[in-house]
C-alpha cells in the first residue's frame, strides 16, 4: 500500500468538507492507494492525476511510495481555469 500525504493547501481543503464526503473520499484513495483500482485519469496541460468520486476530485501525484495530494475539492472549482 502507498502512504498518503497531504500537503498544507489540501488539508486545508479537507477540513472544510463535510464528514460524509470525505469518508467517500477517504475510501476511494485507500482503495486506490492499496490496489491502483479507481476512476484515473492523467492531467493535461499540468503534472499529476484526478481521482474522481462522484463530483468530487483529488488531484495528486506519485512521488516514489507516496500520493501527495494537491487538492481536493468540488469539480468546479477544483481546476485552473484562467
Amino acid at each position: 500500500m502507498k502512504q498518503i500525504v497531504f500537503t498544507p493547501a489540501s488539508t486545508r481543503q479537507w477540513i472544510k468538507l463535510a464528514e460524509q464526503i470525505r469518508r467517500r473520499i477517504d475510501g476511494r484513495l485507500t482503495e486506490f492507494a492499496t490496489s491502483g483500482k479507481g476512476d484515473v485519469k492523467r492531467l493535461k496541460g499540468r503534472q499529476g492525476s484526478r481521482l474522481r468520486v462522484g463530483d468530487w476530485r483529488v488531484i495528486f501525484y506519485d512521488e516514489g511510495g507516496s500520493i501527495v495530494i494537491v487538492a481536493v475539492g468540488h469539480r468546479r472549482e477544483i481546476y485552473d481555469r484562467g
